[in-house]
């Protein structure tokens, strides 16, 4: 059960201690409200996440207006903790990076995992360009890439080259194979990685693509122990529950297990390097 689902679970218990001290059935509740029978059922039982309009009328109906401001703070908390792309992303792809960087410089160890792209710390200017474009044109909202970009460059100086902060990057094989923008766009971020490994504070991890399967392939980052955000297509999931964090951490050890690096991670990268000169060469 995710954070999230426990969270709309309690807010629909407190809904649902609302409408009985009111001595009103969930029907009555919804013939009074004027809402679909199976509603109010749904939203106590955590299935369904009710809106802000549906608390207030849901306090009113139930003489619980003392509570309204508190249950709309809970909602909101439950908003805030799951991030739809397209309103992140509603006012550009720089604020976004301007939004992590806060968040990376309050953390000493960064963790992350993904299974098919390059993370974005260690991206060249020309693969995040190419990323970036792709995620305006796919969630349809504003293309400022070149801000974008220069923004998670500034993220990498800040990360990498300043203080003491660190980052244990792993990435499934497959994200050398991926390919974003084109072939010498890839030749680049493959260079790239062969140099990031050399940074001192910097460890690549590889996990072959023959690995056997432990855990779901699900791209994630973990900050410190304090705070987990995994991406899917639609959103973003934050969590800092504890219990949650130490999955995601369990997740990548597994992970990290069976990783190669060193001298093997750079023999993966080398192979991936030799297939992109062939192509670029037409061969």
């Amino acid at each position: 059960m995710t954070n999230i689902h426990k969270a709309r679970e309690a807010l629909g218990q407190r809904l649902r201690d609302l409408r009985r001290d009111a001595g009103l059935t969930g029907r009555q509740l919804a013939d009074l409200a004027a809402w679909h029978p199976s509603k109010v059922s749904k939203i106590e039982y955590g299935k369904q996440t009710p809106t802000e309009h549906d608390i207030r009328t849901w306090c009113a109906l139930t003489a619980g207006d003392g509570h309204e401001a508190d249950l709309v703070a809970s909602l909101r908390n439950i908003d805030a903790a799951y991030l739809e792309w397209r309103r992140s992303l509603g006012t550009g792809m720089r604020r976004v990076q301007q939004q992590v960087n806060q968040i990376e410089s309050e953390t000493g160890l960064i963790r992350g995992y993904d299974p098919a792209l390059v993370p974005g710390l260690l991206h060249t200017p020309e693969y995040a360009e190419a990323m970036f474009r792709r995620v305006a044109e796919f969630n349809q909202t504003p293309n400022d890439a070149e801000e974008a970009v220069a923004a998670r460059m500034e993220r990498q100086q800040q990360y990498l080259y300043r203080g003491k902060r660190r980052v244990h990057y792993l990435i499934g094989e497959q994200a050398l194979y991926t390919t974003v923008g084109d072939d010498g766009v890839m030749f680049g971020q493959l260079d790239r990685l062969v140099t990031a490994m050399s940074l001192p504070r910097v460890l690549l991890g590889i996990v072959p693509k023959m690995a056997q399967y432990l855990v779901s392939p699900t791209n994630f980052v973990i900050y410190d122990n304090r705070l987990a955000v995994a991406e899917g297509v639609t959103a973003a999931l934050t969590t800092t529950q504890p219990r949650e964090v130490a999955a995601f951490t369990r997740a990548f050890e597994l992970l990290a297990d069976q990783a190669v690096t060193g001298g093997a991670a750079r023999e993966l990268i080398s192979n991936a390097l030799a297939a992109r000169r062939r192509a670029i060469d037409g061969g």
